[in-house]
């Protein structure tokens, strides 16, 4: 049977990375497109690409990036930010499935495609199916104010720039309650991991 390829998504504060953690504990591999994204604005051709974009000075002297600086440039307007897009995307989609190809080759139960804009970059077409955790926005508020130490402003201004729960809903194979405690959301993953390679096996 092929491993088959699940792109996990949802808005912060939801139980993504409980679900995430879930899965490897159940011996999916896990690809983080956070970290990825981190490794690709590294690559030369991609800084090379970025500084002809938005400026030499987000070069530091060693060749790495200044993130800062980058953020401050490409985040002004939705157009800047489309071009950050528009050289990145291509990097990290690459190192995405290089990813999913080295673990196919591994003893994996299935591979774990972790992307909080997973529908919106248009990384779900490498998925064989799509998961979204979601939760009520005041349990969210909560959980994101806990765990990163913030006020309720700064926590609701993170969760303004999100998509409601409906975005997720509407576009996700399978839709999981995150706001249950950790055990029930341990097992909803188990039971949904279940049923999925049940699927995969019947189609093979």
């Amino acid at each position: 049977m092929n491993k088959p390829v699940i792109g996990l998504t949802g808005p912060t504060g939801a139980g993504k990375s409980t679900a995430a953690a879930t899965f490897r504990k159940l011996g999916c591999a896990v690809i983080d497109a956070d970290a990825l994204a981190r490794e690709a604005v590294g690559d030369k051709e991609c800084v090379e690409a970025l500084a002809r974009e938005f400026g030499a000075e987000i070069v530091c002297p060693d060749g790495s990036l200044d993130r800062h600086l980058l953020a401050e440039r490409a985040f002004v307007t939705p157009e800047e930010t489309e071009q950050l897009n528009r050289i990145t995307h291509p990097a990290i989609e690459r190192k995405t499935i290089d990813k999913i190809e080295e673990f196919r080759s591994r003893n994996v139960t299935a591979i774990i495609l972790d992307v909080p804009l997973l529908f919106e970059s248009g990384a779900d077409s490498l998925c064989d199916t799509t998961v979204a955790i979601t939760a009520p926005p005041e349990i969210r508020l909560q959980r994101i104010m806990k765990r990163d130490g913030i006020t309720e402003e700064a926590a609701r201004e993170r969760m303004h720039v999100q998509h409601p729960n409906k975005f997720y809903e509407e576009r996700a194979g399978y839709v999981l309650n995150g706001c249950v405690g950790f055990d029930a959301l341990e097992d909803s993953v188990t039971r949904l991991l279940e049923r999925i390679l049940r699927k995969e096996h019947e189609i093979c």
